[in-house]
This record gives C-alpha cells, sequence and structure tokens, in this order.
C-alpha cells in the first residue's frame, strides 16, 4: 500500500487565490496610503515655513503703478492699484482651483480650465467662478512689501480697506 503524504501540495486554484488575495491586499493598502496623503496635504494650507512667516515681495517703490507682479514662492500675485495700494491675491481660481494666469494685454486674470476671468481686484468678469479670488494679508515695513501667503482670507467683494498702503513720509 502506498503511502499517503500529510503535505498535499496547494491546488493550482488554491495558489492562485492566494496569490490574488496577497495582490489586492497591497492595492488597497497603496490606495489608502495614497488617499491619506491627499487628505493631509490638502488640509495643511501651508505655502511653506509656519503661519506668519511673511514673503518679502519687494521694496514698495519697485512695483509700478497699476501693475501686477507673480510670486512663484507664494503662489500669489501681487497687485499695486492705480492708488497706490497693494492687494495679494491667490493664484487659484475660485470655481475649481486651476491656476490662473495674468494676461497683460487684456488687464484680467484668465482661467484656462473653464473661462471665468478676474479683473485687477480679482473680482469676477466672466463666470462660472462663484466669488472673487482669495486674497492673503499684505503688511509694509519700512518701504519693505510683505505678504503673509499662509492665511487666504475668502472674500465677496472687492473693498478699499483691502489694500495696503504705504505710510506717508516712508516711501
Amino acid at each position: 500500500m502506498k503511502e499517503k503524504h500529510s503535505e498535499n501540495p496547494p491546488s493550482r486554484r488554491s495558489f492562485l487565490t492566494i496569490v490574488w488575495t496577497v495582490l489586492g491586499v497591497a492595492a488597497v493598502g497603496e490606495l489608502i496610503v495614497v488617499i491619506i496623503t491627499f487628505l493631509r496635504r490638502g488640509k495643511s494650507g501651508k505655502i511653506s515655513g509656519k503661519a506668519g512667516d511673511l514673503i518679502e515681495a519687494g521694496n514698495a517703490d519697485s512695483f509700478p503703478v497699476n501693475s501686477v507682479t507673480a510670486n512663484i514662492q507664494g503662489r500669489f500675485y501681487l497687485c499695486r492699484m492705480e492708488d497706490g495700494g497693494f492687494l495679494a491675491l491667490s493664484s487659484r481660481c475660485t470655481h475649481l482651483g486651476c491656476s490662473v494666469p495674468w494676461k497683460e494685454n487684456e488687464k484680467r486674470f484668465a482661467c484656462p480650465c473653464h473661462g471665468s476671468s478676474f479683473d485687477m481686484t480679482g473680482c469676477v468678469v466672466t463666470s462660472p467662478a462663484p466669488r472673487p479670488l482669495d486674497m492673503y494679508p499684505v503688511y509694509i515695513e519700512n518701504n519693505v512689501v510683505k505678504v503673509d501667503a499662509c492665511k487666504s482670507t475668502r472674500r465677496d467683494k472687492f473693498l478699499k480697506d483691502q489694500l495696503a498702503y504705504v505710510k506717508k513720509g516712508l516711501s
């Protein structure tokens, strides 16, 4: 009589079941890591450094009146209005978050994704954007323009008190 082995090799079907189960668990694990990383990155809201760190945009006199200057480090635009006031605007469209470049020849921000456009104050000129561009606090100390790019402010319209001015006698 033949002696039976106590350990039978697994059948092909059970082997493939084990392989597919292991691969499925690994794929789900990777998906969870991607989702957690995505959610963490979106929650922080920080550009760089700690909240309250100011980005020096430059000397106030170096920004021509009625101009828009991109700041890549802080991902914002610094606008100097006709009256000399400064306004820092987010470079993200309020519709779906696309990057909005400044079109100098058209004097407007234009969203390439869905056609929204904004004027120099960040107000909506053409929809579907639901509200103006977010703004960042601007501070002017010793004639140096500084922007707190960690604290964006949602707004419904442009108000003159959103502008920062060089204090008289310092420029």
